[in-house]
């Protein structure tokens, strides 16, 4: 066993519980927070160092073995997602002291955004599938809390379509589990992959297999995406980027996990499912990014398309396609909290979110301008950037698999993608400037360096992650290997002490 799983969690959780009691000290808030965010890198890459060596980890709650009891197991893409997690918060963490606003500061934002940091680096280590759903709504009462977090009219408006969306899919969420236990008579990923593997995935298994895609589906974005565009573009910049990065990431790993561990011996139903609602993600989110001229809508349909895109790796299940999946997951994760971020600042900048309205931001924010830029090229998986070998891969696999509609518009979303970012950047950078706006709606300027040097750790992240593709690529492979053969997390899991 390894004590060194629950840090993840213990981490952000004593520091929020912490932050509580210090909510009307703005300062030292900030300090334990960025110490928090420093400390939980520094574990999260020791873990990864620990699988990377020795295999996967496993910790049993109170020592119950499994199947009873809670486990918690980081196997190579838990311990990616944990430490992009980490790293993401961190920088995220440090542009809201520049950007955030004190009256949200006092009002238990750093809290608020530790908890939700707990649930979602809990949702990657449990190997619990009741407890995936309690790390689920940790993360998730945290984001309700944060999306209204000011009051303002949209911020209102648009949390209660959120909240009932997540409050019904939730339900669905229990009922699925109800219905799992009550078929198999277990809860531990691994021996209900056994007994699923035992009884044959036909029949009522099928359809509890579609109520959980379809819960799945709804909090990763995944065709049931309707409440999506609007609720993330209500919040302010930090909050939508931490929603962009990693909300809907944690649905598409459930969905990973859920279908490469325990629903994965009858593809003809779930997987052909899975493919569907990845080609419509992707085309729906191609439509969106090219129908809105504001910068929210345009940046929140460029995350259904990166959704979609990762899904349909899932539905392929090629070694080539998992790989893939897992590299662009990583991948997205950085650039849509990297995107946001910038996103915010051109907003800050112009004084505006519509793109009419925009123009010659280059002469007074090149260093914005040209991140910007390249940013785009990333997420349109333009070499040498992050975007290109994940993308290569699920395309690849793709035609392994005979998928060649949905590698065609995987595609075409890709270009879609970039045209809409390319559109974004010429209207906000390029041709008459206009006039500074003398009121702006965030507390700094967007080319103060607080808020650009946040943005910019992303942004060397990206362009190293493509660089250094190779490298991460080992690492992206273990995990790939571990999606397509199940064995593997189960023999680690079910092993006797």
């Amino acid at each position: 066993m390894n004590n060194l799983l629950v840090l993840p969690l213990l981490i952000p959780l004593c520091t929020a519980v912490l932050l509580v009691f210090l909510a009307r000290h703005v300062r030292l808030q900030r300090v334990i927070s960025t110490l928090s965010g420093i400390l939980n890198i520094g574990v999260a890459a020791i873990l990864l160092a620990q699988v990377k060596r020795e295999g996967i980890q496993t910790l049993y709650m109170s020592g119950w073995v499994p199947p009873y009891g809670i486990v918690f197991v980081a196997d190579m893409l838990a311990a990616l997602l944990v430490l992009t997690t980490a790293v993401i918060g961190l920088f995220i963490l440090l542009f809201s002291f520049r950007s955030i606003g004190e009256e949200r500061e006092r009002h238990y934002y750093y809290p608020l955004l530790q908890f939700l940091l707990v649930g979602v680096s809990g949702s990657f280590l449990t190997g619990d599938i009741f407890n995936l759903f309690v790390c689920f709504e940790v993360m998730l009462i945290s984001s309700y809390a944060l999306i209204v977090l000011g009051g303002t009219k949209v911020q209102l408006r648009e949390s209660i379509k959120y909240m009932l969306i997540n409050i019904l899919s939730s339900a669905l969420f229990v009922a699925a589990v109800a219905y799992l236990y009550g078929v198999t008579g277990a809860l531990n990923m691994a021996d209900l992959a056994q007994r699923v593997e035992a009884a044959g995935q036909g029949g009522v298994l099928n359809v509890i297999a579609i109520l959980f895609m379809i819960v799945f589906a709804l909090k990763a974005g995944l065709f049931l995406f309707f409440w999506l565009p609007g609720s993330y573009g209500a919040p302010p910049t930090a909050i939508a980027a931490v929603f962009a990065a990693l909300l809907t990431k944690v649905g598409l790993y459930a969905l990973m996990r859920t279908f490469t561990l325990i629903f994965y011996h009858d593809h003809g139903v779930t997987h052909t499912w899975i493919g569907v609602m990845a080609g419509a993600t992707m085309a729906l989110g191609a439509f969106g990014a090219l129908a809105y001229r504001d910068i929210p809508r345009i940046l929140n349909y460029n995350v259904l398309i990166g959704v979609g895109f990762i899904a349909f790796g899932l539905a392929a299940a090629t070694d080539d396609s998992l790989d893939g999946a897992v590299l662009y997951l990583l991948h997205d994760m950085v650039a849509k909290g990297l995107l946001f971020l910038l996103g915010g600042m051109i907003i800050s900048a112009a004084g505006t979110k519509q793109l009419s309205e925009m123009g010659g931001l280059i002469k007074r924010h090149p260093s914005l301008g040209w991140m910007f830029f390249a940013t785009a090229l990333a997420i349109a998986g333009i070499p040498p950037f992050s975007g290109f070998a994940g993308k290569l891969m699920i395309i690849r696999g793709g035609f392994e698999d005979g998928q060649y509609t949905l590698a065609a518009l995987s595609l075409a979303s890709s270009f879609v993608a970039l045209y809409s970012l390319l559109r974004l950047f010429m209207a906000a950078f390029w041709g008459e400037e206009k006039p500074e706006p003398a009121v702006e709606k965030e507390p700094k300027r967007a080319s103060d360096p607080w808020r650009l040097l946040p943005a910019a750790g992303l942004f060397v992240l990206v362009v190293l992650m493509g660089v250094g593709a190779e490298w991460i690529y080992e690492f992206a492979r273990e995990a790939g290997n571990t999606l397509a053969q199940p064995s593997i997390y189960i023999d680690a899991v079910l092993k006797e002490e």
